[in-house]
């Protein structure tokens, strides 16, 4: 007689967690649809992206990072993650980062609202450092790309109507080494 514990489904908690985020996701789509669920979805994103700042922050012993370290920690905390990020480019004006596997590996396809975890922490990280990020998701692998292509843009644009991405926003006026993180659509 065969026991569950023998049984192959290929199931861990790393492949539950994932298949758990995208039906929320699915559920998220289909009701309220892709706009409303990639706001639900920002929410928990910038949660975790203010979480891991200031693990980051107190790891580094910073108050805040500096841009060069914004894009270490943002190609690090994907790296834990399983996510193969890295830098194509950065200056003064924006960090690039490329990617060639997804966190959420296959879970991610057709579920573009799974995105919003990236630029929400990507966003808050960027704003909580450096007072504020625009974040551009130029390619996807949820939406079909072989890999990702995250711009984050580091100065806010004169006319931005027409500009794609996420605002975030840092406060200066707040504690040393804090800043609230707003966000905005584009």
């Amino acid at each position: 007689m065969s026991v569950a514990k023998d049984a192959d489904l290929g199931l861990d908690r790393d492949v539950f967690m994932r298949s758990l985020v995208r039906e929320l996701a699915t559920s998220l789509e289909s009701v309220v649809g892709l706009e409303e669920a990639s706001g639900y979805i920002s929410l928990v994103g910038q949660s975790v992206g203010s979480q891991l700042n200031d693990a980051y922050v107190t790891a580094l012993g910073a108050t805040r990072m500096s841009r060069e370290q914004v894009a270490d920690v943002l190609v690090d905390l994907k790296q834990r993650i399983q996510g193969d990020f890295f830098v194509i480019a950065q200056d003064d004006e924006r960090i690039v980062l490329g990617s060639r596997s997804c966190p959420f590996a296959e879970k991610v396809l057709g579920r573009e609202s799974m995105c919003m975890m990236t630029s929400n922490v990507f966003g808050t990280i960027a704003a909580q450092n450096l007072g504020y990020a625009r974040v551009e998701l130029e390619e996807t692998i949820a939406r079909g790309s072989t890999g990702c292509r995250v711009v984050v843009h580091l100065r806010p644009e004169l006319d931005m109507e027409d500009e794609p991405g996420r605002e975030y926003f840092g406060d200066a006026e707040q504690r040393p080494g804090t800043v609230d993180v707003t966000a905005t659509d584009r």
